[in-house]
């Protein structure tokens, strides 16, 4: 690996030491310039240290790896941490195989790095095979690379030149394939070379040992976006990798155009962040920040899909900064820092009280999405918060980490109730319970009252408990949000809950059903004529009755004129429920059926269930599910019509809107 090394007498052109700060790492001999480097966001910084305690300090200020004698070690700092370095005065005085013996048994035992300050012509011996078979360098880096330093890799080798001698492509190769990295100084790279000085992309390919396994010679190349991500792979080569360094942009080399400025035409550039080498030297890694529409040619932002997690959740949030409709709530929240901040507080709050799992999972997420939303609000990235990050993480001195004392008094005086007592292991309720084996018959358990202890008799008696306030604080929001702002908000909390994006809530009959497969066609048909006759059974001729001279009473159906059918999604295909709300729908006459369903992963309706809503003569499908489908339904949006009754299963929060819609007359 190239190791560009910055003295505090250099000085460089704008252009070098931006291409330079590209690389993995450099090494300063001035510390202050090491911590402005720091500062800037540049590439890991070393820096050559006179003692151990200013060491320290500067690896507490985020540097990455403190040069110092083996006499200023300080057991208190990681080890991997710090690099030995033997000078030039060190091999001078016992010679260079005493001091690669030295460099075995001590600096690979203590420290991450070593350095050692070499002449040309004692690069040139350590490079070639010793009296004991292989070279001195290749002794020591095979040393170095059995001694991991957990997830940071083996302990690396560097070589200095010292002396009158100057550094030349072929010395880069051979310490390359030595295992080792070279520390070449800064005022002998140039983007432009003149006479005595290298061109860097070329001793960058030197120094890293970087070979082509293609018959072609290009370097296959991964592209990666802030947060590693991968966007596509692409190739290089010398040429191609000059040019990208030059520019601080992503350049590659296309097999049909050749030179290839990444969105020159099409505006989806690449800011270059860094590159890298693999543990092979036959894959060159891009780290980019990517501009525009995306990387493919498709307008995504990989050529492998869309992305998902918290980096589409950070890319979204962006979007809606600059693009959120008047109206929407999260236009609300960047309009509203009072809102935004109590909205955080509330999160947090509901994060510390979560205690099961999905309660922990589900609360993490409500939280994460406002903290994006308050980073985008102040010009803060998902690359910005890593970045600290990765600075708390190199911090050698370490606080207390006690909470402050307003919050340690709130949680101190928060009250909570009694767990209930847990029933002992031995009870006869934890019993001989295990997974069925493979065709085994399924059992319900049967207790004998005799047999229970009032312990037990209770907790069999208990019946679920379903904090309502708790679900209608969470879900009253969803509700005021989709009667406020219609469609915006189906579509933002249905990429939030169900993580798809989509472009449109409705879709209107004719639908395109896809293709199922003859058994389940046949199922559903059979199953649609069962339903279907039991209920057109109950349709009974009007009745009218005189009760007494001049009075009637009469009894006659008139179907609802528009239904919402919610059938749930999730994990489960459910037909059968779409068939228990639209068959009756569609025998009792009903004007307008509004099915209401969660989407896919890729934005799609199940297709059993596309299938039972073109059956039964649905109206209208509602790409979403949950609260958010139900106040969809239940108030009207642009594009969602808004119906007289809402009938269907759903989960608690589901259960909670329907309440919530059925005691506000405005939705009648």
């Amino acid at each position: 690996m190239l190791v560009p090394k910055i003295t505090s007498t250099l000085t460089l052109d704008p252009s070098l030491q931006q291409a330079l700060s590209l690389l993995p790492f450099t090494l300063y001999t001035d510390e202050q310039q090491a911590v402005a480097s720091i500062e800037s966001g540049y590439a890991s910084a070393w820096a050559d240290i006179a003692s151990a305690a200013q060491a320290k300090d500067l690896l507490n200020s985020g540097l990455s790896v403190a040069v110092l004698a083996p006499t200023q070690l300080d057991a208190t700092i990681d080890t991997s941490r710090i690099a030995f370095r033997y000078s030039a005065a060190d091999v001078a005085a016992h010679g260079l195989k005493s001091i690669v013996e030295c460099a075995i048994a001590e600096g690979v035992q203590r420290a991450g790095a070593v350095v050692l300050e070499l002449t040309a012509d004692q690069i040139n011996e350590a490079t070639l095979l010793a009296d004991g078979g292989k070279p001195l360098l290749v002794q020591l880096v095979n040393a170095a690379s059995a001694k991991l330093l957990g997830t940071d890799g083996p302990v690396r080798v560097l070589v200095e030149l010292v002396g009158d001698g100057s550094w030349t492509i072929g010395m880069l190769s051979r310490l390359a394939g030595a295992g080792a990295d070279a520390v070449v100084s800064a005022d002998q790279l140039a983007l432009d070379p003149q006479e005595g000085q290298l061109a860097l992309g070329e001793a960058f390919i030197a120094a890293s040992g970087l070979v082509s396994d293609r018959a072609d010679g290009l370097f296959t190349t991964v592209v990666v976006d802030e947060q590693r991500v991968c966007l596509g792979v692409v190739y290089s080569n010398a040429a191609s990798v000059a040019a990208a360094l030059a520019a601080a942009q992503g350049v590659y080399w296309s097999r049909k155009r050749g030179l290839w400025h990444k969105g020159a035409t099409s505006g989806a550039t690449q800011t270059l962040l860094s590159v890298a080498v693999d543990c092979d030297s036959d894959v060159l890694s891009f780290r980019v920040r990517q501009n525009g529409a995306g990387f493919c040619h498709h307008n995504t932002r990989t050529c492998f899909g869309p992305v998902a997690g918290i980096s589409q959740l950070a890319q979204v949030v962006a979007e809606r900064r600059d693009n959120a409709p008047e109206g929407s709530y999260t236009r609300r929240l960047f309009g509203d820092e009072q809102l935004l901040r109590a909205k955080l507080l509330e999160e947090a709050t509901e994060l510390a009280d979560a205690s099961s799992k999905s309660d922990v999972a589900f609360e993490a997420a409500d939280l994460l999405y406002f903290v994006m939303v308050k980073c985008a609000a102040h010009g803060v990235t998902l690359a910005d918060i890593e970045r600290s990050l990765d600075l708390k993480h190199r911090k050698v001195v370490r606080r207390p980490g006690n909470a402050k004392p307003q919050f340690a008094a709130a949680v101190a005086s928060a009250t909570k109730p009694e767990a209930p007592s847990a029933i002992a292991r031995t009870s006869i309720l934890s019993a001989d319970i295990r997974p069925a084996q493979p065709g085994e018959q399924i059992r319900m358990r049967v207790y004998a009252d005799s047999e229970l202890t009032t312990v037990e008799r209770d907790a069999l008696q208990q019946r679920p408990i379903i904090d309502s306030e708790e679900i209608m604080r969470r879900v009253r929001p969803i509700v005021d949000a989709v009667r406020a702002n219609g469609d915006a908000a189906v579509l933002e909390f249905t990429a939030k809950f169900d993580r798809v994006k989509l472009d449109h809530t409705v879709i209107r009959a004719p639908f395109e059903v896809p293709a199922l497969s003859d058994a389940v066609r046949a199922a559903i048909d059979q199953a649609y004529s069962n339903v279907h006759a039991f209920h057109s059974a109950q349709l009974g001729a009007d009745t009218c009755i005189e009760t007494m001279p001049g009075v009637k009473c009469s009894r006659f159906s008139r179907a609802i004129e528009r239904v919402g059918l919610y059938v749930p999604g999730g994990t489960a295909v459910l037909p059968s429920s779409a068939l228990m709300l639209g068959v009756p729908a569609q025998v009792a006459g009903c004007r307008e059926i509004v099915l209401a369903t969660p989407p896919r992963s890729d934005g799609s309706i199940v297709p059993e269930v596309l299938y039972v809503a073109h059956k039964v003569g649905a109206t209208a499908i509602v790409k979403a599910g949950g609260a958010q489908a139900i106040a969809a339904m239940a108030y009207g949006t642009e594009t969602v019509p808004k119906v007289d009754k809402i009938c269907g299963p759903g989960n608690q929060y589901v259960t909670a809107a329907k309440m919530l819609a059925q005691n506000d007359t405005a939705a009648m």
